[in-house]
């Protein structure tokens, strides 16, 4: 089982819906965590979107990367383009990408979908790759 660190600024928005998506499209095959450089909230319209979908968020907690240790994860995910800003043992896993996705930021629902979307797609394909 391939372990996943979902990474962003705030792990607010982006990271949490990778982590959402990554449970729920890999069950038993993949375990999963995300993590901010800083500490935030799940934003509110992440779960709304989310919920959109049947997927259920609001339990997730913004946490961050240094409550972590790089040596129980295979695959480090950077959302939005963070991945310079990540000390050298998470960018050296095993797989690193960085997505580099819009922030969905403010009241907009539809860049939210949008970017949920998008993730959507990011996550399947990763999981996909990774079996």
């Amino acid at each position: 089982m391939k372990r996943i660190m979902f990474v962003c600024k705030k792990n607010s928005r982006r990271s949490q819906m990778a982590e959402g998506f990554a449970w729920a499209l890999g069950k038993g095959k993949v375990a999963v965590n995300s993590s901010g450089l800083e500490k935030s909230e799940v934003d509110p319209l992440a779960i709304k979107v989310m919920l959109e979908i049947d997927i259920d968020i609001s339990d997730q907690t913004s946490k961050t990367l240094s409550n972590f240790k790089p040596e129980n994860y295979d695959v480090v995910i950077s959302l939005c383009g963070c991945g310079v800003n990540l000390p050298e043992e998470w960018v050296l896993r095993e797989v690193f990408e960085d997505w580099q996705l819009d922030d969905p930021e403010g009241e907009d629902i539809e860049a939210f979908r949008k970017v949920r979307d998008q993730v959507k797609e990011r996550v399947a394909s990763l999981i996909e790759s990774l079996n």
